[in-house]
């Protein structure tokens, strides 16, 4: 499967945002910057490093998170809709359930929170 330019780029990121040693990386900059402050004498540029820096990255992140979401859940919705339409007696209505305006989802979901109540019961919860 061809993937474009953006999907390669946002994947490889992902992974990289998600590794132990990101995190590691990160807050060994974070504290390497506040070591350096007494150097800088705690000065407004010295501020302005890491304000600007986490600002930079949380924004881009932002949309990096949205585009992996987004690709997570279309996956997931697909892989539940083929459950839903290969098992029988299965409701075809909840197919395109994420369609849904917040009234019809509640309405549908009327009769599975009864059933649960029930079953919580059963099992004495």
């Amino acid at each position: 499967m061809k993937q474009n330019w953006f999907l390669k780029v946002a994947n490889g990121l992902a992974r990289f945002a998600g590794r132990a040693s990101t995190f590691i990386g990160a807050i060994t900059l974070v504290l390497l910057w506040a070591l350096l402050g007494p150097a800088f004498g705690f000065s407004d540029t010295w501020q302005l490093v890491i304000n600007t820096s986490t600002t930079i990255v949380t924004f881009l992140m932002v949309f990096l998170i949205q585009n992996t979401q987004n690709r997570d859940t279309a996956a997931m919705q697909t892989k539940l809709d083929e459950l839903i339409r290969a098992l029988e007696g299965a409701d075809d209505a909840l197919l395109d359930l994420e369609e849904a305006d917040e009234k019809l989802i509640a309405k549908i979901r009327e009769p599975y929170e009864e059933l649960a109540r029930r079953a919580r019961e059963r099992h004495g919860h």
